[in-house]
């Protein structure tokens, strides 16, 4: 693990910390000792034997703030809800009571039916604000909810950067990756199924890779695989590989044993390559496996090649 991922790491944890101090207006002890225990516990869970281990687990740390987030929502607005039916009870009580004349508790009344008044605007703007903060992590978010692997957007970013860069010093090449009649099994066996093979498939796919590779979940059921410094003849293996980890492991799922196989289109980068062209070539030769049969890996090197 390098120095620099776990300064960073910690910077960020220090930066959130403040964050969330400044925007309390009267921050809570206990709430700041779980944050803190929060950040050990991640802190431990590093994996050293993963160069981008720091990196993953940053972001894995922020989203975890998201739901956190997410929750404090749902909290706010049952509280909400609660502070409605109780000011409505208290209008209700005042109004038949009203024949009483008594004026201590009138006042009474009319104070705690104001307070209630108040405490239900601050939850209605505490709502407003989290769902904003929300709504932002999720755009700059780079991990994939669901898998817990890179995302689309952090997909996009690698690749626009390393198509930038024009020559490379060393060979990379790209996998694309479909689960095999995903949606026959969603149709069969339910969304839920089909959520709990996309985490067992990316779980298989981040224990095959080396340091320096990158997985990403392109969309739906389809992944992608960046291998970094490694030969056509490697990276064949490395997708023959994947395509036998996944077909000899089985999911079992409310008793019902699923097989799972996928198809695979493997591609070089090319000097030169735009982001489309790049994932195109990968495409093609994904499709050349699913029309030869499924479970199975082709490649094109170059365009039509």
């Amino acid at each position: 693990m390098k120095k620099n991922d776990l300064k960073s790491l910690v910077k960020q944890m220090y930066n959130d910390l403040l964050t969330t101090i400044e925007s309390q207006e009267q921050p809570n002890k206990d709430e700041i000792i779980h944050y803190l225990e929060d950040a050990v516990l991640t802190i431990q869970s590093l994996n050293p034997d993963r160069l981008d281990s720091a990196e993953h687990t940053k972001l894995a740390f922020r989203d975890a703030h998201e739901e956190i987030a997410k929750s404090s929502i749902a909290a706010y607005k049952s509280t909400n809800k609660r502070f409605e039916e109780i000011t409505s009870m208290q209008e209700k009580t005042l109004h038949e009571s009203a024949f009483i004349d008594t004026d201590n508790i009138k006042d009474k009344f009319e104070n705690i039916q104001t307070f209630m008044a108040q405490e239900v605007q601050k939850a209605n703007d505490i709502i407003a604000e989290l769902t904003e903060k929300v709504s932002k992590l999720e755009k700059t978010s780079n991990l994939d909810g669901l898998t817990q692997v890179f995302n689309r957007r952090a997909l996009d970013h690698f690749i626009s950067n390393l198509c930038k860069k024009k020559n490379l010093q060393h060979d990379l090449h790209l996998l694309l990756l479909d689960i095999d009649n995903f949606k026959s099994i969603n149709d069969k066996y339910g969304h839920i199924t089909g959520d709990k093979i996309l985490i067992f498939i990316s779980n298989i796919l981040k224990k095959t890779l080396r340091d320096g590779d990158k997985l990403f979940r392109y969309g739906g059921e389809e992944f992608i695989i960046i291998l970094n410094r490694i030969d056509t003849q490697t990276a064949k293996l490395v997708a023959r590989r994947i395509l036998n980890l996944i077909s000899n492991n089985q999911l079992i799922y409310k008793g019902n044993t699923l097989k799972v196989t996928m198809s695979i289109g493997l591609t070089k980068y090319v000097t030169g390559d735009t982001p489309d062209e790049f994932i195109t070539r990968a495409d093609n030769a994904l499709y050349e496996s699913k029309h030869k049969g499924k479970n199975q890996f082709n490649v094109e090197l170059f365009n039509g090649v």
